[in-house]
């Protein structure tokens, strides 16, 4: 039987997240740009270009993805989150074109994920970031799964390099699932045998029959 040290849990759907996903865990240390609206006292060490022990209010910083949503507040305005660059209008005009031409693995890696957690913030422009986020995975998906279905025992890493990464988790399962095809096509699938509980079940009753 295969045994694994470690067995990977998927990351969350949507705005959601799985605490126990290394990928969501990794997403969640993904910095943002944001705005205070307050003064943060005696915190003025977190922000290196300042010798001040407060951190004044309209400072920009960038703070991690956790933090941020951890701190905002729609009825207590602590700070502003604003969007990072490949979530603007001109980015989305691009996406909204032809999302295949775009290489997320450099823009993000974690494109989808961190859009969607982007929508926790309240921005007019979550709608649109919403559809493009949609659009974009429905205009990517069709080639990514068509790639992993037609490369069979070769080299991927250059399919995979533009990839995100939940489409590299898409793109391995179409492969793993491709793989265990050809091998079921040449009779090379693996054969169904007793589980470890009833071999162990026959032994003890052999035993127990012996004088």
């Amino acid at each position: 039987m295969d045994t694994q040290s470690y067995l990977p849990v998927q990351p969350g759907v949507g705005m959601g997240e799985n605490f126990l996903s290394l990928d969501d865990i990794v997403l969640s240390h993904e910095r943002l740009p944001i705005r205070t609206e307050c003064r943060f006292p005696r915190l003025g060490f977190l922000e290196k270009s300042s010798d001040s022990q407060d951190i004044p209010e309209g400072t920009k910083m960038e703070l991690p993805l956790w933090l941020s949503k951890g701190l905002y507040e729609k009825k207590r305005r602590v700070l502003s989150v604003e969007l990072p660059k490949v979530y603007r209008e001109g980015w989305r005009t691009v996406f909204n074109a032809d999302p295949n031409v775009v290489d997320l693995h450099k823009m993000g890696p974690y494109y989808y994920g961190l859009g969607s957690q982007m929508l926790h913030f309240d921005s007019p422009e979550n709608p649109e970031i919403a559809q493009t986020l949609l659009q974009t995975f429905i205009g990517r998906f069709r080639r990514n799964m068509d790639s992993s279905q037609n490369a069979y025992n070769e080299d991927t890493s250059a399919l995979v390099e533009r990839l995100d990464c939940l489409e590299k988790a898409l793109f391995t399962s179409g492969q793993s699932g491709l793989n265990s095809f050809q091998s079921w096509e040449k009779g090379q699938a693996s054969q169904l045998t007793a589980s470890s509980l009833v071999l162990n079940y026959r032994k003890r009753k052999i035993t127990d029959l012996q004088p």
